[in-house]
């Protein structure tokens, strides 16, 4: 029986990306965002429970993929499609992008152009998944940021707008440039060559996990400090944090 259980995690983790995805369809993000890390909880835990259980299998790499392709590819690339939706509603936008974002009905249903933009978020995230799939090195790193990383990065905007109460921080994200430049930075970063580390831990002694721990204190005071609006900077600060062991371990 022990085989089936890091394969169960891997489908609790794409049940709770479906449920994410009903509820960002319908502009419940709380709800999304938690559903979101319900998911990314159960994917951590399902690789987890595979190699304690010594139990790998390259149909588990599949499912894995498969079920992250909801959680982390489709959900943020939704999420991302209502925010540069809610931009057009705040914002007046320039004559050449109007007539670029002239709505598509179809069957009655309207379509907006622009905020098809952030889908491309979805495509890099299959794109990445294909090629983690094939590539043997990332084993003990990651190469480009992984999609629950980017997932994170991306549901944290509309938490930041209902909890945080920042009219500057606010106005930052709801801008459709930001917005766009936000998409092409997250599709460039799930894609590039950097070296990230992983948070696997073959011990536990801080010798050896030096920087995991680091990076983990980090994120427990910056979420203490400033909540929802630490994600972002969490992403960033692993970002750093590798690209800073890179260059001190060469």
């Amino acid at each position: 029986m022990k085989k089936h259980i890091p394969n169960a995690l891997t489908l609790l983790n794409l049940f709770c990306g479906s449920i994410a995805v009903i509820y960002a369809v319908n502009d419940n993000f709380s709800a999304a965002a938690l559903f979101v890390f319900l998911g990314i909880f159960f994917d951590f835990f399902d690789g987890f429970a595979a190699r304690k259980l010594g139990v790998s299998s390259e149909l588990g790499l599949q499912l894995d993929s498969l079920a992250d392709m909801v959680t982390s590819g489709v959900v943020p690339g939704i999420v991302m499609y209502k925010m540069l939706e809610l931009t057009q509603e705040k914002s007046v936008v320039m004559k050449v992008i109007q007539e670029w974002n002239s709505d598509i009905e179809l069957s009655g249903f309207k379509l907006s152009a622009l905020p098809l933009i952030g889908l491309c978020i979805t495509l890099a995230s299959a794109y990445r998944l294909a090629k983690f799939n094939l590539d043997d090195e990332q084993k003990n790193y990651f190469k480009g940021l992984p999609t629950p990383a980017n997932t994170l990065l991306i549901v944290s905007l509309p938490l930041i707008l209902e909890f945080q109460n920042s009219d500057a921080i606010n106005k930052i994200i709801i801008n459709k440039w930001f917005l766009i430049a936000l998409t092409a930075v997250s599709c460039y970063l799930l894609n590039s060559n950097i070296k990230l580390f992983a948070l696997k831990f073959k011990d536990f002694s801080f010798k050896a996990n030096a920087l995991r721990y680091t990076f983990i204190i980090l994120c427990v005071v910056l979420l203490i400090v400033l909540q929802y609006a630490a994600i972002p900077l969490i992403i960033l600060t692993y970002i750093l944090l590798s690209l800073w062991d890179n260059i001190t371990s060469k």
